[in-house]
């Protein structure tokens, strides 16, 4: 039985770099490398949960076509649970185009796919059964799941006694909090991006977003800094946490490997403090490498990159 059940989007990553600037219309740029790797929010956090020896299950939908064929494979491979992966015939598997410029930074065109018919009656709760952590990934790709129908899948996790968290990814709609705010009264961990974190509350500086989102119903809020590390509000912490230091090569995946680090810490029962800077860490080793999951460590490798014991 899964620890965590990981429900989002899942997508095929294409991804090139370096990129030093896009060609002109009509002409042809050459970069080094060109890989085809796992993506999506689900995926990404499932995968990086898997490598610091936690069990997960993926729920979400992909394609009936080559792509789909791949993500589900891998997943396979990697001894991810997949009887939450639902095979859509009506749409094409979601894929992202990544550019990664020579200091990891990323740009992304995204083909939302079948993605954009997850609804919830697509889970299959059966699949949570035993499990500790309900994760909602993606919130804002999925237009037909976000909002209320995301807000009563939450409440219902929330229901068979599973901690529920969330992480919210860029809305280019611009609904923001129109769409998350029924979800906040039954959320109990929220992770998001500082340029999220700060488009949904209105606030500028982390500690006054941090704040107000709590105001809302979660009680534990991370604010995923990049290279500045990350700020938490919780009952028995509120600070920055300092980042750890490497050298970018690619930055996909980093977010969603900074969730997998922070409910790996939960799990384990680590104090918050503790819990963040595993985060912080196991975000970092996942920018030293191309992919959204390749840089991920076990629990032990990533423990002695912080300089810790086990445990």
């Amino acid at each position: 039985m899964p620890d965590v059940v990981c429900v989002g989007i899942l997508v095929a990553d294409i991804v090139a770099y370096p990129l030093v600037g896009l060609p002109e219309e009509g002409k042809l740029k050459l970069v080094e490398n060109m890989e085809l790797h796992t993506g999506g929010c689900a995926v990404n956090t499932g995968t990086a949960l898997k490598k610091l020896g936690v069990d997960v299950a993926v729920v979400g939908k992909v394609g009936d076509d080559p792509l789909g064929d791949f993500l589900v494979s891998q997943l396979e491979k990697r001894d991810i649970n997949i009887q939450g992966v639902v095979r859509d015939k009506t749409r094409k598997t979601s894929a992202t185009m990544v550019f990664v410029s020579e200091t990891g930074e990323r740009t992304f065109l995204h083909y939302t796919g079948a993605n954009a018919t997850m609804r919830p009656e697509d889970i299959r709760w059966e699949v949570a059964r035993g499990a500790r952590v309900f994760h909602l990934g993606g919130f804002f790709l999925m237009p037909g799941f976000d909002g209320d129908p995301a807000a009563e899948v939450l409440r219902h996790a929330k229901s068979l006694g599973l901690m529920t968290s969330l992480d919210t990814a860029w809305d280019d709609q611009g609904h923001w909090m129109k769409l998350l705010a029924p979800c906040m009264p039954y959320i109990d961990v929220f992770i998001s991006s500082l340029s999220e974190a700060q488009m949904l509350s209105g606030e500028v500086e982390p500690p006054r977003i941090a704040a107000k989102l709590a105001d809302m119903g979660p009680r534990l809020i991370a604010i995923k800094m990049g290279p500045d590390g990350s700020y938490i509000l919780s009952p028995e912490f509120e600070g920055f946490i300092p980042p750890f230091v490497v050298k970018a090569v690619d930055g996909t995946g980093a977010g969603d490997a900074f969730v997998a680090g922070f409910l790996t810490g939960l799990l384990m029962g680590w104090d918050i403090k503790k819990t963040a800077r595993f985060a912080n860490a196991v975000g970092a080793l996942c920018v030293s490498c191309a992919g959204a999951s390749t840089g991920i460590r076990t629990l032990s490798e990533t423990l002695a990159f912080m300089g810790e014991e086990k445990g």
